[in-house]
């Protein structure tokens, strides 16, 4: 099992319906070369910093750091290759609201230490055997969400009976599994994971169907900011991303289901478009 300082030990932060309450806002920050939508924008530690805190000036509650990529093909890194292109980002953030987006313990561990209070992992807890103590010992935030596959193989031909169903019931089980290990429920969320082994109309079913989902009764994050999915519902076959102008959309009808945090790339204008939607819901 790592070890934190004894410092982290202590921290006991308010349930995350608190901190995040709805909607918020998770900015985007790849420290990839070969990200989806941004790969090699924000390679350089000083761009990924300034990108950061652009963000959180935009009105994002938390700005999610990675450096790894989880495209649809891509490959792992290993730890010393993360921790090389976060670290610094990390350590120019240190005391302001950040995310790690990482399935590794060791990753997770170093940027707790750094101030780092969620960690949003794409695996749910089973890339890594050590990464449920890490985030139980720092008192951090998780994130659980679902993918069918693994990057290099989620899109080859995803196969479901009922997306929304099988998603929820995927997401029961590592709920159980990370409470289990000592994370107390009221600091998890839950993704349904749009664009990882999903179809077009995949994504839009568990969009359209989020009470299967909130039924589990944590909070849910969505992230279809830029997906391909939207490109190719505008139809190109061929898309890679998709526009703000979708996104946005996509974002807005997710919370008006009942998404807690929206995770996108394009904070301002999602903070806008929100912040109508509520007003209008109210």
């Amino acid at each position: 099992m790592l070890a934190l300082p004894t410092r982290f030990l202590t921290r006991v932060p308010p349930p995350l319906e608190q901190r995040f309450p709805r909607p918020s806002v998770m900015g985007i920050v790849n420290v990839t070369p070969d990200s989806f939508s941004d790969g090699g924008v924000n390679l350089r530690p000083e761009a990924a910093i300034a990108s950061a805190r652009r963000q959180l000036a935009e009105g994002a509650g938390i700005v999610d750091v990675g450096g790894e990529s989880t495209r649809p093909g891509a490959r792992s890194v290993s730890l010393d290759e993360e921790l090389r292109r976060v670290l610094p980002v990390l350590e120019g953030l240190e005391g302001l609201p950040i995310s790690i987006d990482t399935a590794k313990a060791g990753v997770a561990q170093r940027a707790l230490a750094l101030g780092a209070e969620l960690v949003n992992d794409v695996t749910a807890l089973r890339g890594d055997p050590d990464l449920a103590g890490v985030a139980a010992e720092g008192g951090a935030y998780l994130c659980l969400m679902h993918m069918q596959g693994e990057p290099r193989t989620m899109q080859h031909r995803p196969t479901y009976a009922d997306v929304a169903s099988e998603v929820a019931a995927f997401l029961e089980e590592r709920l159980a599994f990370a409470v289990a290990a000592g994370i107390p429920e009221e600091r998890i969320c839950l993704d349904p994971g749009i664009g990882f082994g999903k179809t077009v109309e995949q994504n839009l079913e568990l969009v359209r169907r989020l009470d299967v989902l909130l039924a589990l009764g944590r909070p849910v994050l969505v992230g279809f900011s830029r997906k391909r999915s939207l490109g190719r519902l505008l139809g190109d076959p061929e898309a890679k991303t998709g526009s703000t102008a979708a996104s946005i959309a996509a974002g807005v009808a997710a919370y008006e289901r009942g998404a807690s945090i929206l995770r996108v790339h394009d904070v301002r204008e999602h903070v806008e478009a929100l912040t109508v939607a509520r007003a209008l819901a109210s």
